[in-house]
């Protein structure tokens, strides 16, 4: 059995070997920097941009920052607005040309608070005076008001008896809900517009800024975020808030058409629909809702906008790519605008006059970076280079690929080939299934510390990220094509994707390893235990291994239940029981490196200590790594670069030797 010792002896000999790797290192990726949101000014003059900046290896634990920029549109210098250690968020241009963020800065306020700056980063002027801090904000298009979410605050007989350590924490009680909050800008005596027992999770002004548009749910967990949310319309002073439509299922952004007469927003196309995949259009005064989008349309929208009052623009995930759109808002053809390359892009910002967009673009070769765009003829020209040091890296030749999968469908999967690969050699596979399982692999910069698709192609793997039925970016049909079956012809994809990567000549079938997180660590247990004749080694973060304890701890049982699954594990218990991990122990026999981090509301870490014990019990090669503090993902720097040090040791141990 491996213990600590070990892991730490093996970390110390792999770190010179990866700083001498010909492609690209541990070290490397926790070092870079990423452009999250975008936004272009409404004169097309200036962009405003988040840079995600890593902690220094010196730094104090904790997870990236988020710095603020503006550049002119046409390119040159940024203007830093707010820098490390402080963070911002939310970046919106207003009316009057000026920048508004959220961001936590010391000086003025140790809670979040909305400011705003002139387009050359001067003039810091504060917006909101909430006294818990706020966690989104929006100024109104007359900018006479902004409205916010804020939770509500402790009552001081309650804080009094925390303080005194009367701290339990039950189930269902003293919840602190999110309310929508409006406050007149120059005031600071902020109003909440919406009662106390529900909770907020997205709003949008209307263009008149005399009402808004707010998703609202009864409880506050994310389940019912994602299942049982509702669309409002209501007042700036919050009064006879007014149910807009009847909504089954999940809801997506949504946004005023100019005359302030429909709404847009994404929905699901029913209960059962993975994700908000679908255009819909609403009347404002009657709430008739149809939905618009093409039955026949294999793509996944994700943003919307409306160009004039009878046509929407949309982004969307289509395949392996995504592409910017156009369609009439009574329904008809989609025109593309831009988009359909290697150059990823999950939403825009439009100047005013739909002339120019900026957006966050990553390719093959770099991650987000601040590109701009044309309406006229869709080209993206490149304005920011954040890490130009990728220039001197040496990358795996990635494409998008397809082959048959179960009753003949057609698969899409993403493939790196080894840095070094030969033609005519075979070398060992790494797939790396993305978690939901509505996620999607896309085929632009993919690596990260939970994927590290390019390490893996330095060190000499073919790296499959395989996007089996159930995946996004394919439409609504492709999403639900694994209902009822999860694990079943979903992994007969994975399996068949392994025969046809032998069939090229590209990978030896004796030496196949799996790792992925969450749905992906489902995969990757299952493939270690009920498939554990085809799979020599596997990974799994945060992964399930139990389906019936599984659903007795998450926070999402209903989107597992009545999305995914579309069958609730009391009405089928044996299926639920077959198709989990532990239940196929008896013909296991794969080494399966188990890790989760400890903080986890989504998959509890029980999971993963259920697989591990029971790997244990049987004398299957097995290690189990708990990372503190961490949730649903990995957010540290150190835990992000031990992860990446470990999976390498565990393939090359497994899969090499």
């Amino acid at each position: 059995m491996l213990n600590k010792r070990f892991y730490l002896i093996i970390l110390l000999i792999a770190l010179p070997v990866a700083i001498f790797s010909q492609g690209i290192t541990a070290e490397q990726l926790v070092s870079l920097k990423q452009v999250g949101s975008v936004v272009m000014s409404p004169d097309g003059q200036y962009i405003a941009y988040t840079l995600s900046v890593p902690r220094d290896e010196d730094e104090a634990v904790g997870r990236n920052y988020s710095e603020l920029y503006i550049i002119p549109a046409s390119g040159g210098t940024a203007i830093p607005v707010i820098s490390k250690p402080n963070s911002a968020s939310s970046p919106a241009w207003l009316a009057d040309g000026r920048l508004a963020f959220a961001s936590r800065i010391t000086e003025h306020d140790n809670q979040n608070q909305a400011y705003t700056v002139r387009a050359d980063g001067s003039n810091l002027q504060r917006l909101s005076f909430s006294p818990q801090g706020i966690i989104t904000f929006k100024v109104s298009p007359d900018m006479r008001r902004i409205a916010y979410t804020a939770r509500d605050p402790l009552a001081t007989a309650e804080q009094r008896l925390r303080e005194q350590g009367y701290d339990m924490i039950v189930y269902g009680e003293h919840e602190r809900p999110v309310r929508l909050w409006m406050q007149t800008i120059g005031d600071t005596r902020p109003q909440a517009i919406t009662a106390h027992n529900r909770m907020v999770w997205d709003f949008a002004w209307a263009n008149d800024s005399s009402r808004l548009s707010v998703r609202i749910s009864e409880e506050t967990n994310d389940d019912h975020n994602q299942m049982f949310s509702q669309i409002y319309i209501m007042r700036t002073d919050g009064l006879n808030p007014r149910h807009l439509v009847k909504t089954d299922g999940k809801l997506g952004m949504m946004v005023w058409s100019p005359d302030n007469k429909k709404l847009a927003y994404l929905g699901a196309k029913r209960r059962s629909d993975p994700l908000p995949q679908r255009i819909w259009v609403a009347d404002i005064e009657t709430g008739a809702a149809i939905d618009i989008t093409p039955g026949t349309y294999e793509g996944t929208p994700e943003w919307i906008s409306w160009s004039d009052n009878n046509t929407l623009m949309f982004n969307a995930v289509e395949g392996t790519r995504t592409t910017l759109n156009r369609m009439p808002a009574a329904g008809g053809a989609i025109t593309r605008i831009a988009g359909g390359g290697t150059e990823v892009f999950r939403s825009i910002s439009p100047d005013a006059r739909n002339a120019t967009f900026a957006a966050s673009v990553n390719t093959r070769q770099h991650p987000g970076e601040v590109y701009r765009g044309t309406f006229q003829d869709g080209r993206l020209n490149r304005i920011t280079r954040h890490n130009d040091w990728l220039n001197a890296v040496t990358f795996g030749t990635q494409s998008t690929i397809e082959w048959a999968g179960a009753d003949g469908l057609t698969i899409q999967g993403v493939m790196v080939l080894p840095v070094d690969y030969r033609e005519g050699q075979r070398y060992p596979l790494a797939i790396l299934p993305h978690g939901g399982p509505e996620g999607v692999s896309m085929d632009g910069w993919n690596t990260r510390a939970l994927y590290p698709s390019q390490l893996l192609a330095a060190n000499g793997y073919v790296v499959l990220k395989p996007n089996y039925r159930g995946s996004a970016g394919r439409g609504s049909g492709f999403a639900m094509a694994n209902h009822r079956d999860l694990g079943g012809k979903e992994f007969d994809d994975v399996l068949l994707a392994i025969d046809h990567l032998h069939r090229q000549g590209l990978i030896d079938r004796n030496k196949v390893g799996i790792s992925g997180t969450s749905y992906g660590g489902y995969f990757s247990a299952w493939a270690g235990t009920r498939y554990s004749d085809r799979f020599a080694a596997a990974i799994t973060f945060a992964g399930l291994s139990n389906w019936i304890s599984f659903m007795g701890t998450t926070d999402i049982p209903y989107e597992m239940s009545d999305v995914h699954w579309d069958l609730w594990w009391f009405d089928n218990p044996g299926q639920y029981w077959d198709r989990s991990p532990v239940a196929h122990l008896d013909r296991a026999s794969t080494p399966i490196l188990v890790a989760h981090g400890l903080a986890d509301d989504r998959v509890h870490p029980e999971q993963s200590l259920q697989l591990y014990n029971f790997l244990r019990i049987k004398d299957i090669p097995t290690g189990l790594v708990m990372y503190p503090r961490e949730p649903h993902g990995l957010l540290e720097r150190s835990h992000q670069l031990d992860y990446m040090h470990r999976v390498l040791d565990w393939f090359n141990r497994f899969l090499k030797n």
